[in-house]
């Protein structure tokens, strides 16, 4: 007993001193000031400590993760019923994340679906993942079951992909029978092709459920503003970290655009991001045309540098900002400056047009022009919607413009991408900018405040 009372005695020391190292924050209790759990054991991706220590260092307001994702499910539960639909059958890794903010193997699921998500028309919320993760959203009480089965490619399925597909329908019919009033009007955003044969077999009308996600998701709530807040500040940080390699580093010769751009990826990582969707960093030369994508090529002193994030950062939030640097002790060629000038004149006269109630394709067609020897090679948009990703709306330039595609009002709490691509045919550089910008109740704001080169913008 003399025995037992010892070990009983030094226990919880020992097991506060394990909690302690385990936590995320060691000064906070079990949750974080986001809601989520301080434990550095937690299923759900986050932010990690070096996030959180420069947000409150910036002194950034946290977003509140259990009234983001009510307010994503709300929405989209909203989004059904208002369509008279029975349900929305989410297959896009992106929609799943909305819905559930639950992730499992992002980019391998972009291309092996094995992930669904089904919201119904009373808000109930089944997810099919992976057969050995079902736990990967019970940290969401939100996702009222976790379910295996809706792997309907061939490669998991071979040749009887069909059987697998009946069974997946079948489940979804019993789901709407119970949570939708047996209502066979069904969204569906990215389906496989046996999928829908199966669906449309048990009398469903598919529906076109990207519409549906592309829409709900266009206006962020509170918390998900405070999100974007805290992923563009990671970014930007992330940003500062590869410039200030790219400019020591560029000058003695040995470094590649892959060297610089993996400094990003890095960052990104440090701070609980996710991935980023290109490749788009060039030098010199290979800035023009735009759209190659990095590489081996080393970049010389006195040269420009141009990039674009297409990052998925922090709490899932993409943060899509392109600068243009010009590295080395040399002025940067008076092209070059006149076109950053007219590239910034461009983003800012634009950006200057953002406010709710503003036609999305008024904005094409009073949108700033650039000079005729920039239209070839411009930018495919003048700006898009994002979140987490680029989503709708697209601002189409007017050549480009298809009448009633867009045929929309801006509404508070959409974030648009403000684009400029000032790149010369037959040149030698391209200029590439974009700034990340909030529709405001009367107004705009401009999330994004990393500078502009100060020797490209002739200063």
């Amino acid at each position: 007993m003399r025995a037992e009372s010892g070990a009983s005695a030094a226990r919880p020391v020992t097991e506060h001193h394990h909690r302690d190292q385990r936590k995320i924050d060691p000064h906070r209790g079990s949750l974080l000031a986001d809601g989520s759990a301080n434990d550095d054991d937690r299923i759900e991706i986050g932010p990690t400590r070096l996030a959180y220590s420069e947000w409150a260092e910036a002194g950034l307001q946290l977003p509140d993760l259990l009234a983001m994702r009510e307010y994503r499910w709300q929405r989209l539960t909203r989004h059904v019923v208002e369509r008279d639909y029975g349900a929305v059958l989410l297959f896009d890794p992106l929609n799943i994340r909305y819905a559930t903010d639950s992730t499992n193997m992002q980019l391998w699921n972009t291309h092996n679906p094995f992930r669904a998500v089904l919201v119904c028309a009373d808000g109930y919320m089944v997810i099919w993942d992976y057969k050995n993760s079902p736990f990967l959203s019970q940290f969401n009480p939100l996702v009222r079951e976790q379910r295996s089965g809706a792997d309907l490619f061939y490669f998991d399925r071979g040749d009887r992909l069909d059987v697998a597909a009946d069974t997946f329908s079948n489940e979804v019919r019993l789901l709407i029978d119970e949570h939708g009033a047996g209502n066979k009007r069904l969204g569906v955003d990215k389906i496989m092709l046996h999928g829908l044969r199966a669906l449309e077999a048990q009398g469903f009308e598919v529906q076109p459920g990207e519409e549906l996600t592309e829409k709900c998701r266009a206006v962020k709530g509170p918390d998900e503003i405070l999100a974007m807040r805290c992923a563009v500040h990671a970014c930007e940080t992330a940003v500062g970290r590869m410039e200030t390699y790219a400019r020591e580093q560029v000058p003695g010769g040995s470094v590649s655009e892959d060297d610089i751009w993996a400094v990003l990826h890095t960052e990104n990582i440090r701070r609980g991001g996710e991935w980023i969707e290109t490749r788009l960093l060039t030098s010199g030369p290979r800035t023009n045309p735009w759209f190659q994508e990095c590489g081996q090529r080393i970049v010389q002193s006195n040269e420009i540098v141009s990039f674009d994030t297409d990052l998925v950062g922090s709490y899932g939030i993409c943060v899509d900002m392109s600068r243009s640097w010009w590295i080395g002790d040399e002025l940067p060629p008076p092209a070059m400056v006149s076109a950053m000038q007219h590239a910034h004149e461009h983003i800012m006269q634009n950006m200057a047009l953002l406010k709710p109630g503003v036609n999305i394709e008024a904005l094409s067609h009073n949108a700033h022009t650039l000079e005729p020897k920039y239209q070839t090679l411009k930018y495919g948009c003048l700006m898009h919607g994002v979140g987490l990703c680029d989503e709708w709306p697209l601002v189409a330039y007017p050549d480009k413009l298809v009448e009633g595609a867009f045929d929309y009002e801006l509404q508070p709490g959409m974030v648009l991408c403000v684009e400029a691509l000032v790149s010369p045919e037959g040149g030698n550089f391209s200029i590439k900018l974009e700034d990340q910008v909030l529709i405001t109740e009367d107004g705009y704001e401009n999330l994004s405040s990393y500078p502009f080169d100060d020797r490209l913008m002739g200063r």
